[in-house]
């Protein structure tokens, strides 16, 4: 019985509709020769060498396209040379070809073809390869020079952090070492405040930046006090012995002791004065704040883009540090400093630095920078947190201290010695006297071009004192509680 649909049976015996399908006709494979890469060299050209009539070495063309039956190999490739692109296991090797790339290794065989190469010559006078990015696949060339440093390893856990990714030299594996800060040399990894000396966002404060009575008071009329008393002297004990009267001595007597009671007051009473001008100097509202004008401001810190760390205590995210070494000269002891008098404490280390930092005004509640750092000038008047006495003929002292003096190579003989460290950290609350200065609606408080003098206090018997640059006032963090920010 027939049927009007056409349909065939399959080679597994089932039928189906329709017609056989028709076989189709392989395409021809068509296969180009590649020009190879002559290395400047016409016997390698091909066609080009035939038209100057020079015999051609035919044995260094390529096909491109798939080679069925290629010989498999162990991906170990002699000498130096350097590859660019996936090298897949089924293709044709072309070690006549310079490239850059990553390596794929291949099955077992072996590759011995001639290498042509152009570019720069070594002192054997072999080309020198060279290869650019990672190589991967357990290819190992001898004599492979990379291009460019190796990339960083990120670290995993995912802080994100101010400053460069790495801020210094790289171990075996590409990835930074564990070195905190920047540092300039690996010596300086022996001195923990090397690094952060050099630095240009630090400002390092030395003894000069304190309060002294004698470097306030003017010269001249400290001078011309002691050659007005040194002829009184003269001319009282001239009028003594002609006349036999002492009141003129006994006048410059008074006037004498009644000079130096005022300078020996201002001496030790002098810092204090200033900081109680300080706190009763009132407060401005940075929104209201003009361009230049002086303010004192009052907030809470935020560490900026450098935070400090002390150096002995090791208190992290701070924005002043300061620590101290004096030393007591008796009689026969040795000197701290070359100016340095006996039974008198002298200073021997001093590490005091500042850098820039926020402060969020209480007034306002808006944020300022404050530009301490970058060689600024700043007067620091910050309460001391520690205070350590070591008496090493009478007591022995503690490995922390022993070690904060070797690494600082200062030694621990029979000297009296007291430590002092204080610090402005992170979430502290501080006072800072300085200018208002709007920079592309940045608002920051800069030193003052002139220095600001707090006048005579009479009612106190203390002399005007000038205070220089950004002056900051904290008193001992220790006691307060610090403010989370």
């Amino acid at each position: 019985m027939g049927s009007r649909f056409p349909s065939h049976q399959l080679s597994n015996g089932l039928y189906v509709s329709g017609r056989p399908e028709q076989p189709k006709e392989r395409a021809p494979t068509m296969s180009s020769v590649a020009m190879p890469y002559t290395g400047g060299d016409i016997k390698r050209s091909g066609e080009l060498g035939k038209m100057f009539d020079i015999p051609v070495d035919g044995s260094k063309s390529r096909k491109s396209g798939p080679i069925t039956g290629a010989p498999s190999r162990t991906g170990s490739f002699g000498g130096a040379a350097s590859h660019s692109g996936p090298i897949m296991p089924n293709a044709a090797a072309r070690a006549a070809y310079t490239t850059s790339g990553a390596v794929s290794s291949g099955g077992t065989g072996s590759v011995s073809l001639k290498k042509s190469n152009s570019g720069p010559l070594n002192k054997h006078g072999e080309p020198v390869k060279k290869s650019s990015g990672p190589q991967s696949g357990g290819v190992t060339p001898s004599g492979r020079q990379n291009s460019g440093p190796l990339p960083p390893v990120l670290p995993t856990t995912g802080l994100i952090t101010s400053g460069p990714i790495s801020s210094g030299p790289l171990n075996s594996s590409g990835a930074p070492r564990k070195v905190s800060g920047p540092l300039e040399s690996m010596g300086s990894m022996k001195n923990p405040g090397y690094a952060v000396i050099h630095n240009q966002a630090v400002t390092v404060l030395s003894q000069d930046d304190d309060f002294s009575f004698r470097k306030n008071f003017p010269k001249l009329i400290l001078w011309s006090l002691i050659l007005l008393f040194v002829m009184g002297f003269i001319a009282g004990g001239f009028i003594l012995g002609a006349v036999h009267n002492a009141i003129l001595l006994i006048v410059v007597v008074v006037l004498f002791g009644a000079v130096a009671s005022f300078f020996i007051w201002n001496t030790c009473f002098g810092r204090r004065a200033i900081m109680a001008y300080i706190a009763r100097y009132p407060d401005a509202e940075l929104r209201n704040a003009k361009n230049g004008q002086f303010v004192k401001i009052s907030g809470v810190v935020t560490c900026g883009n450098m935070p400090l760390e002390s150096s002995f205590q090791r208190v992290p995210r701070c924005v002043y540090t300061s620590t101290s070494l004096y030393e007591y000269r008796g009689w026969d002891s040795k000197a701290a400093n070359p100016t340095h008098r006996r039974f008198s404490w002298g200073l021997r280390s001093l590490e005091r630095r500042a850098v820039d930092f926020y402060i969020s005004d209480f007034q306002s509640g808006l944020r300022a920078l404050v530009k301490t750092g970058y060689g600024a000038r700043v007067t620091p008047y910050v309460d001391d947190s520690l205070v350590i006495d070591a008496n090493p003929g009478a007591e022995e002292l503690s490995p922390d201290f022993v070690k904060w003096l070797g690494e600082r190579n200062l030694s621990s003989d029979d000297r009296i010695m007291r430590m002092k460290e204080g610090y402005i950290k992170e979430g502290s609350t501080v006072s800072v006297m300085g200018v208002v200065q709007r920079n592309d609606n940045v608002l920051m408080i800069v030193p003052p071009p002139e220095p600001i003098t707090t006048g005579c206090q009479w009612a106190k018997c203390i002399f005007p004192a000038s205070l220089e640059g950004i002056v900051l006032r904290c008193e001992d963090t220790s006691k307060n509680d610090v403010i989370p920010v």
